[in-house]
């Protein structure tokens, strides 16, 4: 089976750095399924294309550890594994290309922020649903041309096959690109070739968690990835929303797909043993529910509105969606912060600054920026925002955040929404003691909150409300918990 990704811009061959493979080499790499080999059949200053070639051993797989066909013996050893792009190729991309998917280069750093023109090319993709490929690259700014391939093309009269010639045209980072081909690929195929279990959502949630949560057939990506196990792709479904508008951690895409293997082809009996979801958790397939991370910005939007906010900073502001739906309400000043310039980056590209009318663009504004620390630039807003923030924060640093958002900034409203970590029972495949995001410092209780809140209010002169998002369940309350501070004898200006 064949990759091939090309660009066209200045200092082309400069794609060699970001994939850490050097374009006067060919290279070999052992697989548990075959060899893969990376070579450059073009590397000049204008125009480079990288190639992908996994020669895949069907006895191999076989007599080794790949999964079994015991409906017909025959398939074992003859079907379109060496030929059609899968999730084997998925997973050789995301491990031949390991740095490049976690967006690291130490050689050229400057280059994982770059947007590249890139054209991908697979020339035989399994893609049972003409259309498939269009609605799951499209969204992501892919122009994607798939061709049927036929049966026979020396038999017109047969028809098409189940297979496409995709090509991908679209300006994207690297790092993008990659995470789009490692989640897509297997889920246009709609199988597997090891034991999808529940370490599998896991992946899926770190590969596509930028991404996936807002994409508007998550819930048909998540069936079709976790090889159609609902209770698996419900459990995806509600973590995508928890990592919606997490900080982003430049590991997250290296540690999903640095643990593939090729399983075994008989299920441990632990797998088999996932929790039923619970009742009135989000419906795969049908009209997306909306996403955890959705009803959390519409109960801080509500909130800012009550308080008539016509400046606000969104402190850990991500990518922006935040900022967009202020936007669209009309504020007159909006501040983004967050500590990553690559965050920034994309938010600015999410918020399309470039092409805003000036009188719009001059309303928003993003800076670099850290949530512990006195800065000048967050003060004189109406309202300050922590939308899932505190809990990325380290308990000892707690501090410097009240300190520097109620004492120094001292808006009028202080919005702040955190995990309950009672909810997390709720959640199938989250082993116990376990919490929601990888950078997670802590997760509090209800009763832990509160009194952080209120504590916190008393010292710097504030009222707090405590508020649930989300479906309250009655007995571990709701998924996110929410605290409204209200300076003491102060309104924000309307």
């Amino acid at each position: 089976m064949l990759l091939t990704l090309t660009t066209e811009t200045d200092a082309a061959s400069d794609l060699g750095y970001l994939l850490h493979k050097h374009p006067g080499r060919v290279q070999q790499f052992e697989q548990p399924y075959g060899v893969a080999h990376v070579l450059y059949p073009e590397a000049t200053d204008t125009r480079c294309t990288v190639a992908l070639l996994l020669e895949v051993d069907p006895v191999g797989l076989v007599r080794g550890r790949g999964p079994r066909d015991t409906g017909f013996s025959l398939a074992q050893y003859v079907n379109d594994r060496p030929y059609a792009a899968s999730s084997m190729l998925a997973v050789t991309l995301g491990r031949v290309f390991r740095s490049a998917v976690a967006g690291r280069c130490a050689a050229r750093p400057e280059l994982v922020d770059r947007v590249w023109p890139l054209e991908v090319h697979l020339p035989a993709v399994p893609c049972p649903d003409p259309d498939a490929a269009a609605r799951l690259f499209g969204p992501l700014g892919w122009q994607v041309e798939a061709t049927p391939l036929p049966l026979d093309p020396q038999v017109p009269a047969w028809g098409d096959s189940r297979y496409v010639d995709l090509r991908l045209r679209g300006a994207h980072r690297v790092a993008d690109a990659l995470s789009h081909l490692y989640v897509l690929l297997p889920t246009l195929d709609g199988a597997k070739h090891y034991w999808v279990g529940s370490d599998e959502v896991d992946k899926l949630v770190r590969a596509g968690g930028s991404w996936l949560g807002t994409h508007p057939a998550r819930d048909e990506i998540a069936r079709r990835y976790l090889a159609h196990r609902r209770v698996l792709a419900e459990s995806a479904v509600a973590r995508l929303a928890e990592v919606d508008d997490a900080v982003a951690d430049d590991a997250v895409a290296d540690d999903a797909v640095a643990d593939d293997v090729v399983a075994d082809g008989v299920a441990d009996v632990a797998t088999e043993e996932v929790l039923a979801a619970p009742d009135g958790g989000p419906t795969v397939g049908g009209p997306a529910t909306p996403t955890l991370a959705e009803l959390r910005r519409r109960a801080v939007l509500e909130q800012l509105r009550a308080a008539g906010a016509r400046s606000v900073v969104d402190l850990g502001c991500g990518q922006g969606e935040l900022l967009g739906l202020l936007l669209d309400e009309g504020v007159d000043r909006l501040l983004g912060v967050d500590v990553s310039p690559r965050v920034l980056a994309t938010a600015a590209r999410r918020l399309r600054l470039d092409t805003l009318p000036d009188r719009v663009r001059e309303r928003v504004r993003l800076v670099q920026g850290s949530v512990t620390y006195t800065d000048a630039r967050v003060a004189g807003f109406d309202a300050a925002v922590l939308m899932e923030v505190v809990e990325h924060v380290d308990p000892p640093r707690l501090p410097a955040v009240e300190r520097a958002v109620l004492g120094a900034a001292a808006p009028a409203t202080v919005v702040v929404t955190t995990p309950n970590a009672e909810h997390n029972v709720r959640y199938p495949t989250l082993a116990a003691g376990t919490m929601r995001h990888h950078d997670h410092r802590f997760e509090w209780t209800r009763a832990q909150f509160a009194t952080w809140a209120q504590a916190a209010a008393e010292r710097f002169g504030y009222r707090v409300a405590l508020l649930p998002v989300g479906p309250d369940d009655p007995d571990v309350g709701p998924p996110t918990q929410m605290a409204v501070f209200h300076r003491v004898g102060q309104e924000a200006s309307r």
